[in-house]
């Protein structure tokens, strides 16, 4: 299979994670107060942008500060200028002054309005900050939970279990019948827009076996074949999708109308109309920036051939 394009959303990833250092409170402190060290800062997951240059995301330590003490930060890495980047997150309580402005990261990565190694940036940031909003509390003993290994892991001081960051798989898969695909629609789609199923993994379950599953339940297809072709981690909040093909082994189509608002075969000729805008009766696909877009992209062009 092609190795896919960094047109996919928050898969150029830029930093050197230097998860072995994380545990290193010292050197971890030394980043934090080096003056090149920049800050993504996000209130209510929703990131900051200064208006002066575009859309910049990089705070220092002191412009960071005029926001208060932070709920939490985490440290993401080291970028290709060998600056530490850190990520931390606000309450809500006081507005962020005049010259900054907070964007939802969806429509900043979708639109382009940052580069993409930004963009992975983002979503690592959003993910990690999200995480340790949802999970203050101990699973084991319900009490509340510390910070440690620079954002990394939580820690309950009263049964001294660990809590480490979750990514929730989910495979998004494209079922090819020769000349044609299988696509659905959610209600909560924009009018017109079909896409690849998708759905997540069950525990116990191969991301094959789950592919299998998620199309039979939904569409009344059962499928065989299935081949990974690339993946892309989703920070709403915190999934990898795992892009597949799989080619049907029947075509009759049942949708379950709990799933999806209809199922339908598309030929090769209307998906590659669909992805170029000239489709006839005005239906369409996901834009570049997610992975749907590319796995119809590579049946449209016959790269799956």
């Amino acid at each position: 299979m092609p190795t896919p394009p960094h047109a996919i959303g928050f898969t150029l990833d830029p930093l050197d994670r230097l998860s072995e250092k994380r545990d290193d409170e010292r050197f971890v402190a030394g980043l934090r107060d080096d003056p090149s060290t920049r800050f993504l800062l996000f209130v209510n997951n929703v990131p900051l942008f200064k208006r002066a240059n575009g859309h910049d995301p990089l705070f220092s330590a002191q412009e960071a500060a005029t926001l208060g003490a932070p709920l939490q930060t985490v440290f993401l890495g080291r970028d290709t200028q060998n600056r530490a980047l850190f990520a931390s997150s606000f309450d809500d309580g006081a507005p962020p002054p005049p010259e900054v402005e907070a964007i939802e990261l969806r429509p900043i990565a979708m639109q382009g309005l940052v580069p993409p190694p930004m963009v992975s940036a983002l979503g690592e940031a959003r993910s990690m900050l999200d995480w340790h909003r949802r999970h203050r509390f101990c699973a084991n003993c319900g009490q509340p939970t510390d910070s440690a290994g620079a954002g990394w892991r939580r820690i309950c001081p009263n049964c001294k279990a660990q809590h480490f960051p979750r990514v929730d798989p989910v495979v998004i898969m494209l079922v090819t019948d020769g000349e044609r695909c299988l696509l659905g629609r959610q209600p909560q789609f924009l009018p017109g827009m079909y896409s690849a199923l998708a759905g997540f993994i069950e525990p116990g379950e191969t991301f094959e076996h789950a592919v299998y599953r998620e199309v039979l339940e939904e569409a009344g297809i059962r499928c065989t074949d299935v081949r990974y072709y690339a993946s892309q981690p989703w920070p709403f909040p915190s999934s990898l999708m795992i892009g597949c093909f799989a080619r049907a082994a029947s075509t009759e189509i049942v949708v379950d109308r709990n799933e999806l608002e209809d199922a339908r075969w598309f030929t090769r000729q209307e998906v590659a109309a669909m992805l170029d805008g000239t489709h006839e009766q005005v239906l369409s696909a996901p834009k570049p920036f997610a992975i749907a877009h590319h796995l119809l992209k590579a049946f449209a062009q016959g790269e799956l051939d």
